[in-house]
């Protein structure tokens, strides 16, 4: 698994206080640079430099994660983004797929699936595979 380039952040807004200290302390342990975010709109005021990637969860208070990536691309600053639920649906995944998302992970779901697809976006990104 590739360590992330010091630039590179990953941004995790995640509304459960556990799940979010829990998926930070992880891919801090795996050597990324992860920042966690209780809503869409505490992520958007903190003005965080463009993260490498973002793990949302699609079903926050106020702003869902699905309205947080399509507000970012609309302002041109969207990223790969990794989507996670425990409300999956067809419907969901296929919103989240035009969204780009490059991975959809039902919760429960285990750690190995986030970290291979953290460390695969930012492989992706740093050979420019991405735009």
């Amino acid at each position: 698994m590739p360590i992330a380039d010091s630039r590179d952040v990953i941004a995790i807004v995640e509304d459960d206080f556990g799940m979010r200290e829990a998926l930070t302390r992880m891919l801090k342990a795996a050597g990324f640079d992860a920042r966690g975010y209780d809503s869409a709109e505490a992520f958007l005021e903190t003005k965080c430099p463009r993260a490498g990637c973002l793990v949302v969860d699609v079903h926050l208070p106020g702003a869902s994660g699905i309205d947080l990536q399509r507000r970012l691309s609309e302002d041109g600053e969207a990223c790969p983004v990794v989507f996670i639920t425990a409300h999956d649906t067809p419907r969901l995944r296929r919103e989240a797929e035009e969204l780009g998302a490059v991975a959809f992970l039902a919760k429960p779901f285990e750690g190995r699936l986030l970290l291979e697809a953290v460390g695969e976006v930012l492989a992706r990104k740093n050979t420019k595979d991405f735009s």
